[in-house]
């Protein structure tokens, strides 16, 4: 067992960072989710955008100011009562603010945005076709130049083979078509120019105050002091695409999504949604 102090901080801060991940999959709902649902779907998120959003970032996967809790199997097993407890009352000493002025319904309306954030709600369909899915993947997406799904593809992005187990289509669809982002600490991009005059640019994987490590396109990692380089300067835009909704059509980007949720080790066993341009 965690200490309990230990275990409710984790939470606290998995927690906040999933309200983030609100933003993201406000659409979770299929079809047929009643008006109230959707109302308490919606109702959640908002609570996020007010009071979380500044601190977890857009996809409740960290960044330099909160950790990850979008893929912590520990706060995936707490209670709903726990989590309840969480947003009410905070966790004094840390970062996690109590949120006294919420009534029971916005505090259970997050706590069942979260639930259907994990996938605990219900078994999901899939959008698409995740064979079609994994080719655009490796193919026209070049998602696999980056990012691996179980073991296969590049190393500079996140692995996303369990990605799929704590996002909803929504949720993943949306980060892929989202037209402007900021990388997550580690993934942020910069180009040195040596002493000797040469030019490398790469991944900062971490930097202090005096000395930086790039890891470069090769795979290779190459550590500098500042004090020894001609320049040292930060690359803009992120390496992660932002033209992926006039890259891909409708279907492709549900193929897409599809690949990444049947990928997860959870994936779901629903029957892949045909497209209109399927041949019987």
């Amino acid at each position: 067992m965690f200490p309990r102090r230990s275990y409710f901080q984790l939470l606290a801060a998995w927690l906040v960072l999933w309200l983030t991940n609100g933003v993201l999959c406000f659409a979770q709902h299929n079809g047929t989710s009643s008006p109230r649902n959707q109302a308490s779907s919606a109702q959640g998120r908002n609570v996020f955008n007010s009071s979380c959003a500044g601190c977890h970032g857009l996809d409740g996967r960290g960044s330099d100011k909160a950790v990850n809790i979008s893929t912590t199997a520990h706060i995936r097993h707490l209670s709903d009562a726990e989590l309840s407890g969480i947003i009410l009352n905070g966790v004094p000493g840390t970062g996690m603010p109590a949120f006294h002025t919420l009534t029971a319904g916005q505090v259970h309306a997050v706590v069942a945005y979260l639930r259907s954030l994990q996938g605990k709600t219900h078994a999901r369909s899939l959008p698409g076709d995740p064979k079609r899915g994994k080719d655009v993947f490796f193919g026209k997406g070049q998602c696999g130049n980056c990012h691996t799904v179980s073991g296969q593809g590049g190393f500079l992005g996140p692995d996303l083979s369990a990605y799929g187990s704590s996002a909803s289509a929504e949720a993943i669809r949306g980060e892929i078509v989202r037209s402007q982002r900021i990388p997550a600490r580690g993934y942020r991009r910069a180009a040195v120019v040596t002493g000797d005059g040469i030019r490398l640019e790469g991944l900062v994987r971490n930097e202090d105050n005096f000395s930086v490590q790039l890891q470069t396109a090769d795979g290779g990692f190459h550590f500098f002091q500042k004090s020894e380089l001609r320049s040292f300067d930060r690359v803009e835009p992120s390496l992660m695409p932002t033209n992926y909704g006039e890259r891909l059509g409708a279907g492709e980007l549900n193929d897409l999504v599809s690949f990444l949720l049947a990928a997860s080790p959870d994936g779901t066993k629903a029957t892949p949604r045909k497209r209109e341009d399927d041949v019987e």
